[in-house]
């Protein structure tokens, strides 16, 4: 399988300068999925402005034909199983039928505690995130549903007539620990990584990443084994900039082949990179960016 090149395009652009035609841009420049953040605001950008990601979700589909569309990541953080599932059902009608859900259990920075709750602890986080996935997995794929669990609950939710993919919409299951990737292995159609967030932190070394990157992926391997889970029907998709690599892959497109061939060898199919923004730490030449959108997928078959 070719390995896919997919953007995300963060929402803190006004739809008419400049939110729109980046969208448009992505779908012209040939890029399999276009994702964006869920979040209510996100590190940097707290303080400038940020748009919900379902709408502009939306104005995207309706501004393009053949562009794949998603979010990277939603999270339980301030989101609930019944009323997401409403969206995402009217957003992948809208769509026409190219919505993905990357989806993972949410961490601790604003979105933890903009509803006036405390921020929950990463066990409480990873039990949620276990009756999040599969109630909206229920909930996307039945037309009634009801249930009563620790964190969540649903009576008689309808949700007809349900996605136009079916039986319901894939979910892309952002995880690096046990518990989120048997959710990936048991729910997901992709498992989505950004890496190990302690070399990222630390100061490591890109090989020292790609040694855990594999780790991570081998586990998975040992997961899908566990659950029955054909491994080579789940798809890998790298979340790139939160690698000791950082904006280093986007410098040329010899940079980017090379680090994209280095991944792709450990079994993943889709590399994501952030659209560019500048004085920001997604800082990258647009022209570049450009080069690397339509050449490097022909030297990655």
């Amino acid at each position: 399988m070719s390995l896919r090149l997919s953007t995300v395009i963060l929402p803190y652009r006004r739809w008419h300068e400049g939110g729109r035609t980046a969208w448009t841009r992505a779908e012209q420049l040939g890029f399999h999925t276009a994702y964006t953040y869920d979040h209510l605001s996100w590190r940097t950008f707290r303080d400038g402005p940020w748009f919900g990601a379902v709408p502009t979700l939306t104005a995207a589909a309706s501004v393009t034909d053949r562009l794949r569309l998603g979010t990277l990541v939603t999270s339980p953080n301030f989101r609930h199983p019944v009323t997401l599932a409403k969206e995402l059902i009217s957003l992948d009608d809208i769509s026409g039928g190219r919505i993905t859900l990357g989806i993972g259990a949410g961490g601790a920075g604003f979105d933890a505690t903009a509803l006036g709750q405390e921020p929950w602890t990463p066990r409480e986080r990873a039990d949620r995130f276990a009756e999040f996935v599969p109630l909206l997995d229920r909930l996307l794929s039945e037309d009634a549903v009801s249930f009563e669990g620790d964190f969540y609950s649903a009576h008689e939710a309808r949700n007809i007539p349900g996605c136009v993919q079916r039986p319901r919409l894939p979910f892309a299951v952002a995880a690096t620990g046990p518990r989120g990737m048997r959710l990936a292995a048991r729910f997901g159609q992709a498992w989505v990584t950004t890496g190990d967030p302690k070399l990222y932190e630390s100061g490591g070394t890109p090989e020292q990443s790609v040694q855990a990157i594999r780790g991570q992926a081998e586990r998975l391997d040992d997961i899908c084994a566990e659950v029955g889970r054909d491994m080579t029907d789940l798809d890998r998709v790298l979340l790139t900039g939160f690698t000791p690599d950082r904006g280093g892959p986007l410098q040329s497109l010899n940079a980017f082949v090379d680090f994209a061939g280095r991944h792709a060898e450990l079994g993943f199919t889709e590399i994501v990179i952030h659209w560019p923004i500048a004085d920001s730490q997604f800082a990258a030449d647009e022209k570049i960016f450009e080069q690397i959108a339509m050449e490097a997928p022909a030297q990655l078959r």
